[in-house]
């Protein structure tokens, strides 16, 4: 009996753990702080900010000088929780600023202890960019994230608007680290485009801090090749022909941040929307982060497994979630997000200086809603909901519908469409601790709208096949967790004019695979226990259309061990190694970057296409 008791207690960490990106969540599993380093004495020898970063590819705008910028916010997040977004007038560019291109840019630092969190920013209620924030140091952090913002120009260019940031913070005697935050905007004519110079190499052991910084050179283009660039930054970050005339938020109310907080699979959050009768094409992007008791929502047992077991958790519900849109109740779209992981997730230590994949810039994720666009033309108001298949509290959602209008009233159709339903086999089994917990799904949709507009009668095509695998084990009493999952999508788009000539398409191929491995051992001093994780984790998306292609994959391949004391980790060892690939039909680029205990020592880049 003692030492069931004892393994349960091993057990109970991996799922009890008061931290979290927001501190209104309850504990989540895997979730720790970084505990800042500390001297003995008196005296301690001053060290220069660390400069965290995501690894990405640098935008065409980097180094170059932009048309002009606006700061709209300088504000340090102190203790914050509880308290609404901070608000400020946003101001466009002035008239006399000419751009095509724009790009947001946050900036953050702090010093001293503090937890992760999460943090979004609006425009009246139209969402920009979702981030978390590092876990910072005792002699402090910086980072800084830049977001083409292009695909919001009709927000963006309009006066007289709200612009929100929400930043939840926790300051007291133990927790000290503010956030102080900066968020400009700056607007690029199409004037002049950027390519990456020669490869950088970094020498191991030299200091990685000038690597941080791509170097770029400007060249001046002719006018006639105004367009590709433009057109390159578009299909690059939003795979549509330009931006929308219109972005309508499906969000929630100023005060509690524009969120959506979904607590469990039954919470549908709603938005009652009138579109333009002149709406000839519309797309929802859909922004996702998954807190509390989902924070690690792949990492889940059964509800029976944490019942039979008496485990004072709420992580449980099993590892399938997904986001699901509706029209007045009718399923029209959904998506498994990517797990992203979170500064103090896992082992926080594999996230210095260089954090997780999406952790400074969480994906969005698009769904076409032209083929339905039949049953929102009607002059009436209709409801957009928001749900989490499966999920328990909580998650944080929101939307933003893009609108393209022609020049007079359309007519719209939907022709064909069932509602698709995700099929999926279970298989769990478990004695004691120890078990094996197994989901297999798989979701096919087909949508067909036609719209007759000044562009002629054109039929929209979608057909789509979510595929989800996983399989969670629990071995040695439960004291060792592993994690093999694997997310495969499929999106084809196809638009025919009235004699069925195809005019359009677009292929998407997302593929999700994810390993996480922890093993939780007692350690030497008293209370103290020794975590071996491991973390394997890829996000490869392919864009495939008649004039452009975008194909990214970006590995991360972390390894270490961690002395954990309560939820602090106290000492450790981690390598985190990550291969970032990216190619369009303009080019390529490549970074692979090496950290081992938090000191970066290689960081390469590459502009040679692999064959």
């Amino acid at each position: 009996m003692k030492t069931t008791h004892i393994f349960l207690l091993f057990l109970e960490l991996f799922f009890i753990s008061p931290i979290e990106s927001s501190p209104r969540s309850s504990s989540s599993q895997q979730h720790f702080l970084r505990s800042t380093r500390k001297t003995s004495g008196n005296h301690r020898n001053e060290v220069a900010p660390q400069q965290y970063f995501e690894v990405t590819h640098p935008l065409p705008t980097d180094d170059v000088t932009p048309a002009c910028s606006v700061s709209v916010l300088d504000h340090s997040f102190g203790n914050t929780y509880g308290s609404p977004p901070v608000s400020v007038n946003y101001t466009p560019p002035p008239a006399t600023c000419e751009w095509s291109l724009a790009v947001l840019e946050f900036r953050a630092e702090c010093k001293g202890e503090q937890y992760d969190r999460i943090a979004g920013i609006w425009i009246d209620g139209v969402e920009l960019l979702r981030t978390s924030t590092a876990q910072p140091t005792e002699d402090g952090i910086f980072w800084s994230v830049r977001k083409d913002v292009t695909r919001y120009s009709s927000v963006i260019s309009k006066p007289n608007l709200t612009l929100a940031v929400m930043l939840e913070n926790l300051v007291n005697d133990e927790f000290t680290g503010v956030y102080h935050v900066n968020v400009s905007f700056l607007f690029y004519s199409d004037k002049v485009a950027s390519v990456p110079t020669v490869p950088l190499f970094m020498v191991p052991g030299e200091s990685g801090a000038h690597t941080l910084n791509r170097k770029l050179i400007s060249v001046e283009i002719s006018e006639n090749e105004d367009k590709i660039e433009v057109d390159r930054v578009l299909n690059s970050l939003y795979p549509y022909n330009k931006p929308a005339d219109w972005v309508i938020p499906i969000s929630s109310g100023l005060d509690d941040g524009f969120w959506f907080r979904i607590q469990d699979e039954f919470h549908i959050q709603t938005t009652n929307v009138e579109i333009s009768q002149k709406t000839y094409k519309a797309v929802l992007e859909l922004y996702v982060s998954f807190h509390g008791d989902d924070e690690f929502w792949y990492m889940n047992p059964t509800d029976s497994y944490v019942e039979t077991n008496h485990l004072a958790t709420g992580r449980a519900h099993g590892a399938y979630r997904e986001v699901l849109v509706t029209i007045d109740g009718q399923l029209v779209g959904s998506v498994i997000p990517f797990p992203v992981i979170f500064t103090g997730g896992i082992n926080p230590l594999f996230w210095e200086p260089v954090v997780s994949i999406g952790a400074f810039d969480l994906p969005s994720y698009d769904i076409d809603m032209t083929p339905f666009l039949g049953l929102l033309l009607d002059n009436k108001s209709h409801s957009i909901g928001l749900q989490v298949a499966e999920g328990i509290s909580f998650w944080l959602i929101d939307a933003n519908l893009h609108i393209w209008l022609d020049q007079s009233n359309v007519n719209a159709e939907t022709i064909n469409y069932k509602v698709p339903s995700m099929v999926i086999q279970r298989k769990s089994e478990f004695a004691l601790l120890d078990g094996e917990f197994e989901l297999e799904g798989e979701r096919s949709s087909e949508a067909t709208g036609s719209v007759n507009s000044s562009f002629g009668i054109l039929k929209t095509q979608i057909t789509e096949k979510t595929k989800f695998k996983s399989k969670l084990k629990f071995k040695s009493e439960g004291t060792m967790k592993q994690l093999d999952q694997k997310i495969k999508k499929k999106t084809k788009i196809k638009i025919t004019n009235e004699i069925g000539q195809v005019i359009g398409s677009l292929k998407v191929k997302t593929e999700y695979p994810t390993k996480i491995s922890i093993d939780t051992q007692p350690g030497v001093d008293k209370d103290t226990f020794v975590m071996t994780t491991k973390v394997q984790q890829e996000r490869s998306e392919k864009f495939y259309g008649e004039n452009y292609s975008r194909i990214l994959n970006h590995k991360q391949n972390c390894s270490g061990s961690m002395v954990v004391l309560g939820n602090s980790v106290l000492s450790g060892s981690s390598e985190n190694h990550q291969n970032y690939n990216y190619q369009d039909e303009f080019g390529c680029y490549s970074r692979n970057v090496d950290v081992v205990d938090g000191n970066l020592v290689g960081d390469q880049t590459f502009l040679i296409c692999d064959d």
